[in-house]
């Protein structure tokens, strides 16, 4: 399996992992779960040079940290 392909699968699978901890109201562990995730995208954003995704990622992480820094800060 290439990175590519591995980066895209973590990032899937912790988004699913944010989208079902979000439903079951886990604060906290939900946004960390949709950070990894992101991360892991826009690894794999910058890797293909696919900088629409890039930007949305970006931006993403930022709603990340702000929502951690809510929950934890």
């Amino acid at each position: 399996m290439r990175v590519n392909d591995i980066l895209q699968w973590v990032g899937a699978l912790f988004i699913i992992a944010g989208h079902v901890l979000n439903a079951m109201g886990a604060d906290g562990y939900n946004i960390a779960a949709f950070t990894v995730g992101t991360v892991a995208f826009m690894a794999w954003a910058i890797r293909v040079a696919n900088k629409p995704q890039t930007l949305v990622n970006v931006v993403a992480i930022t709603v990340c940290v702000v929502g951690l820094f809510r929950v934890y800060g």
